[in-house]
């Protein structure tokens, strides 16, 4: 999966898919780790996806005349 085109919705989908798999006890140890690898760096995209998220709304809160930064928790 692509980090510039990553969208939030079907990367935690297949996140989820991958914590499943994980679960299994049907899995062997060698496609445990590269699911494990391929949920670690998928995690970070989205938690940096997130974080620019968050900064845009605060900058548009900011840029409102009639909301405060603090309405939005940061």
């Amino acid at each position: 999966m692509e980090k510039k085109n990553l969208k939030i919705e079907p990367a935690l989908a297949r996140l989820e898919e991958i914590v499943r798999q994980l679960e299994s006890e049907q899995i062997s140890l060698e496609e445990s780790l590269e699911l494990f690898e391929e949920g670690v760096k998928l995690a970070d995209s989205i938690q940096k996806k997130l974080s620019e998220a968050q900064l845009r709304i605060k900058k548009v809160l900011e840029e409102a005349e009639t909301f405060k930064a603090e309405d939005f928790g940061g």
